[in-house]
């Protein structure tokens, strides 16, 4: 039975990956190589940046990772209850279920699409970007916390319990102290996820690296483009080795 299901699985999968060939038009693959003049030339230019404009690229790179950094630390504040609240094992089914329904909102709904709606609530600007940063990753780390949660050891809490204490004492003695290290991991990384949204967020007005990157981009500049793309692949870079480094003195 085990042998068939995985058969059932992996053909079903297997099935799906062909249908859906024509769907995603990998047919026109061979339009890499028929369009290969077109691309060598975009490729020159982006071989050529111009860093003429270098501090504007900078302060606007800065200003994503400061979109990036308050999205992610507002998404861990909304994020903590909601993980806890939708924890089966410390949480009632009465409000887990309502609770999972809104993050399972807050994660479908796409960063652009938020960024939209905040751009028309807020305005143009780096507002639009933090808020819609904020509600997608909540819904994201809520769901992480509340697994994390839900796989703890049950030790530590009845410890905690058979001392009387309330459910309140459970969870900050209890639970907080066992999960605490993953959450933060998981945040951590989120931050890192963040920091290549709020570049796109840009593209729509929500402040930003992406928004210079979208007018180099429409005004033909591929040298500029190309400058802006290094700067923001060294930011990441950065900050994925810091991440790995807090996180290698936590886990």
């Amino acid at each position: 039975m085990s042998w068939a299901l995985d058969l059932v699985v992996w053909g079903g999968i297997a099935a799906v990956l062909i249908y859906s060939i024509d769907a995603v038009d990998l047919g026109n693959l061979s339009q890499l190589v028929t369009n290969s003049d077109q691309i060598q030339n975009f490729g020159r230019e982006l071989l050529r940046p111009d860093f003429s404009d270098w501090r504007l690229f900078v302060a606007k790179m800065w200003e994503t990772i400061q979109i990036a950094l308050w999205g992610t630390f507002l998404a861990v504040f909304l994020g903590v209850p909601l993980g806890l609240a939708a924890a089966r094992n410390i949480a009632p089914i009465w409000v887990v279920t309502p609770v999972r329904w809104v993050m399972n909102l807050l994660r479908s709904v796409p960063d652009l699409v938020m960024g939209l709606l905040f751009v028309v609530a807020v305005g143009l600007g780096p507002l639009a970007g933090v808020l819609a940063i904020m509600l997608n990753t909540a819904g994201v780390l809520a769901k992480l916390f509340s697994e994390a949660v839900e796989s703890i050891d049950k030790g530590p809490v009845e410890g905690v319990r058979a001392t009387g204490a309330s459910p309140l004492h459970e969870i900050v003695w209890g639970v907080i102290p066992q999960v605490a290290p993953l959450w933060t991991s998981f945040a951590l990384y989120r931050f890192e996820s963040n920091s290549r949204s709020a570049t796109v967020l840009g593209l729509i007005g929500a402040g930003g690296i992406g928004q210079v990157l979208f007018e180099r981009m429409n005004s033909f500049d591929f040298n500029g483009v190309s400058a802006v793309v290094i700067i923001v692949i060294v930011a990441v870079t950065l900050i994925d080795m810091l991440s790995q480094a807090m996180r290698k003195r936590l886990l």
